[in-house]
């Protein structure tokens, strides 16, 4: 905490007529109203290596302290620094980056300093957090030009933990970085929230003090220069020490209990798994009335559910709901999704005229569950609803899927899709919440004359005002490309021929 002030506080900061100018910005407890960068380091910790590198982090997070405040501000960094990335691929770092820390950044950003920040034409940031850790989110969701932090050592590709020269880019460090990036040219403004953040302060022609408040309410998100539609990550509250000690005290208990709600979902006749999940924490709500289930003998084809799409459960919390299995096609799914399955899941092949071959003799066999949105969406999105299901009936009932999760996430784009279950099941009370809307009338589908894109289109509108949603045109492709570098495909592992054992 400052002692002595020579500059005045950020919300005396004029923000109006500043298009030409330059801000060069602090990041913790300047930009973010939070102080603490450890919440940040230990989403890198447990998204990259485990519950065992947060439990390592966790514990050297007291020396990291007592060396921040009593010895250096630097030393108590580098402590953070190695025991949070000493052996983990670069490669990794970058993607929990680009994928992870957005979300939570976002989150946290201080409203006077983001006012004078976007005031201003041309915007830098000087941090002693590893640039690699904070570079994604600056530049592509805040459009910050500069980005100036501590650089990492690496070797083959993997971070070691240290440092590089000049090291942790505090104090007079971060000053000879400003001038050795701006050279002569004073930027006009500095924000900062620390004294060690006033020799770089004092280089500028205005400088402002963020001074800490614990009660200021972060930039609301409709705010930001592009919302956070995708991310990535098993963690939804951000990792606090106390939070992260939670986690590492929860795992040993949440997977067991995991592994005992998916047995039971698993095993049992799915007419009692309502009750069986009620009995171990697992709350389910239904709403609306769905239809009764199509006799055959009288061979008229299946209900299509149509569902928005939260995690890869969606069908069996469908089914839940109903007190009854059908079937459900999915675009993915991971070997031992499909063997601890208690419903038939059928795999899409992405070509048209197979798939829609597929879903029509499915549909003869009795009711099925389908999401026309190809991947699952955490925020209250919609994303474009694949038009085929409707060219191919018109027993079309749309579902509105919900669910909330307190400490894990049941879904990963870069992670393993098997450990999916596993997770939403981890968490101490996750619920699901199952509304049925009306059945689509017949003049609202293609045998009226519909194309399958209205019909679609309609669907997604009627389910996005039952979740008071925003419907998108982002498709799978957008949200694997942006958060892990593909198509969101699941490879599978070539068989090996009939004649062969393996090992021989």
């Amino acid at each position: 905490m400052v002692t002595s002030n020579p500059f005045p506080a950020v919300e005396k900061c004029p923000s109006v007529g500043r298009e030409k100018q330059t801000v060069v910005a602090d990041m913790d407890g300047t930009l973010l109203i939070g102080r603490s960068s450890f919440p940040y380091f230990a989403l890198v910790a447990f998204e990259v290596s485990g519950v065992l590198r947060l439990l390592f982090l966790l514990l050297a997070s007291p020396l990291a302290g007592l060396l921040y405040y009593f010895v250096s501000e630097s030393a108590g960094i580098q402590v953070l620094i190695f025991a949070t990335f000493v052996g983990m691929k670069v490669s990794d770092i970058e993607s929990v980056a680009r994928a992870v820390l957005p979300k939570f950044y976002s989150s946290d950003l201080h409203p006077e300093s983001w006012r004078v920040f976007t005031s201003c034409g041309k915007r830098c940031v000087l941090t002693a957090n590893p640039r690699i850790m904070v570079e994604a989110f600056l530049k592509d969701l805040l459009g910050v030009d500069m980005v100036l932090g501590t650089e990492m050592g690496t070797y083959k590709g993997r971070a070691t933990g240290f440092v590089c020269k000049p090291g942790v880019l505090v104090g007079k460090n971060k000053a000879d970085a400003l001038k050795k990036a701006f050279g002569e040219t004073k930027p006009d403004v500095g924000l900062g929230d620390r004294h060690t953040d006033i020799p770089f302060m004092a280089m500028c022609k205005e400088g402002y003090l963020v001074p800490p408040n614990p009660e200021t309410k972060a930039v609301a998100i409709e705010k930001l220069p592009k919302p956070v539609i995708f991310h990535d990550g098993r963690l939804v509250q951000k990792p606090t020490p106390l939070m992260a000690l939670l986690i590492i005290l929860w795992t040993p208990i949440g997977f067991p209990l995991a592994c005992l709600r998916i047995a039971a979902g698993s095993l049992l006749p799915m007419s009692i798994v309502y009750y069986a999940f009620w009995a171990l924490g697992v709350r389910v709500t239904v709403k609306g009335t769905p239809p009764p289930p199509v006799k055959k003998s009288t061979g008229q084809s299946g209900v299509l559910f149509i569902c928005s799409h939260r995690t890869l459960l969606d069908p069996i919390f469908l089914c839940t709901a109903l007190g009854r299995p059908i079937s459900a096609v999915t675009y993915s799914i991971s070997r031992l999704s499909e063997i601890i399955s208690p419903i038939k899941l059928v795999k899409l092949s992405r070509d048209r005229a197979t798939d829609a071959a597929m879903i029509k003799k499915l549909l003869q066999e009795g009711d099925l569950a389908i999401c026309p949105e190809g991947t699952t969406c955490r925020e209250p999105f919609l994303l474009r609803f694949s038009s085929l299901f409707a060219e191919l009936t018109d027993q079309l009932v749309p579902v509105a899927m919900v669910n909330r999760m307190s400490m894990f996430h049941g879904t990963t784009a870069r992670g393993w899709k098997g450990m999916d279950p596993f997770y939403f099941f981890m968490n101490p009370t996750p619920a699901y919440e199952v509304t049925f809307l009306n059945k689509l009338p017949p003049e609202l589908t293609c045998s009226s004359g519909k194309s399958s894109h209205e019909v679609a289109n309609y669907i997604q509108r009627v389910i996005a005002a039952t979740l008071s949603y925003e419907c998108t045109n982002f498709t799978r492709k957008d949200k694997y490309r942006a958060l892990a570098g593909n198509d969101g495909t699941v490879v599978e592992k070539p068989k090996l021929p009939a004649n062969k054992v393996m090992g021989c």
